[in-house]
């Protein structure tokens, strides 16, 4: 088990993320903290800000950085967190990403950013499932018509039609990409390619999280 890591997923719509963060948790041993899981269940809710949020999912457009933020922060205080966690899906901004500093103070962050072209999101988000029942993304190396985590009917993701899609790599490159930048200088930034199988994506980003503690292994 590893303890006190803190690491972020970056990369595009597509890049494998969700599976990535799901395979790595387990393997640390620390909460995949998910902003998706938690909107989607804000949606399944039915609340006022569940309508909204899906309205603004289904646009491909992104949730304002104030209400995000607030619903991340409040993640990260709770227990389960206290010793590490994997985050995906947030900061997807850089007011994001500065207020997650303010929130980490000296603990450090380990940053992955999963590489892939737009061509490969697009081609592979065009056969992309989510199950209807949980909301979860069908594992890419899976060729079933059924959720692997509740067995529910896998259906094609609204907000994966090619419009959509489009968009939301425009809305990837406007407010996300600048973060490559923003932490791209860190010795705990690495960049894997994420076009391998998925299972050379996993090794590949172990390796190099792995590779950062070694480098500092009192602050990360």
């Amino acid at each position: 088990m590893l303890t006190d890591l803190n690491v972020i997923m970056l990369g595009p719509p597509g890049a494998g993320k969700g599976t990535q963060a799901a395979r790595l948790a387990r393997l640390w041993q620390i909460p995949h903290i998910s902003t998706g899981a938690i909107l989607r269940d804000a949606v399944k809710a039915g609340t006022a800000l569940g309508r909204e949020i899906q309205s603004i999912m289904e646009s491909g457009r992104l949730i304002s950085d104030d209400t995000i933020t607030r619903v991340v922060c409040e993640r990260l205080r709770e227990p389960d967190a206290a010793h590490g966690f994997l985050l995906d899906g947030f900061p997807r901004t850089v007011p994001q990403a500065q207020s997650l500093d303010e929130l980490m103070g000296d603990q450090k962050l380990v940053v992955v950013e999963i590489a892939l072209t737009e061509e490969t999101v697009l081609h592979r988000l065009a056969s992309r499932m989510v199950c209807s029942e949980c909301g979860t993304n069908a594992q890419d190396d899976r060729d079933v018509a059924t959720c692997h985590d509740c067995g529910g009917t896998l259906v094609p993701r609204v907000d994966d039609a090619e419009q959509v899609v489009r968009e939301r790599l425009n809305v990837y490159r406007r407010q996300t990409a600048p973060l490559i930048d923003y932490y791209g200088k860190s010795p705990t930034y690495c960049r894997v390619d994420g076009a391998q199988m998925v299972d050379d994506v996993t090794m590949s980003i172990a390796r190099a999280v792995d590779a950062c503690r070694r480098s500092d292994p009192r602050g990360v």
